[in-house]
């Protein structure tokens, strides 16, 4: 398999592991909004995530090659809603905003992690 889809694999399935081991750990030890900070700020960096896999994949495969004009535009109006929505979050005060910012920080981590492991496979390949 591809070094390319092995990463992104790991990723799209860390990103919801981590999001409910976050969600369960917060729960646990906080209160609802906090909770409710983690679920929306992880499934909004995901849902990114996966629509801008999605973007990337149609524009740049063949015969459905589109303009990079289009790709940036996708990508702004993403991150536009992305951010209305986070500042209704929490202006309207539905999340606590320090919940939230670690459910954003869900699919830094899942890079973090896959790019670790990936340094390590190749690594302990080439010492054998």
């Amino acid at each position: 398999m591809k070094i390319q889809q092995r990463i992104l694999r790991f990723i799209t399935r860390a990103n919801w592991i981590l999001l409910g081991m976050a969600s369960i750990g917060g729960l646990l030890v906080s209160s609802f909004d906090f909770v409710l900070g983690i679920i929306f700020g992880g499934l909004i960096v995901t849902i990114n995530f996966h629509m801008l896999y999605r973007t990337l994949k149609r524009s740049l495969t063949p015969p459905y090659l589109s303009s990079h004009n289009v790709v940036i535009a996708k990508y702004y109006v993403r991150f536009i809603v992305s951010g209305f929505i986070i500042f209704v979050l929490i202006s309207k005060h539905f999340v606590n905003p320090l919940g939230l910012i670690i459910g954003l920080s869900v699919v830094v981590v899942s890079v973090i992690l896959a790019t670790f492991l990936e340094f390590k496979r190749l690594i302990f390949e080439e010492a054998i």
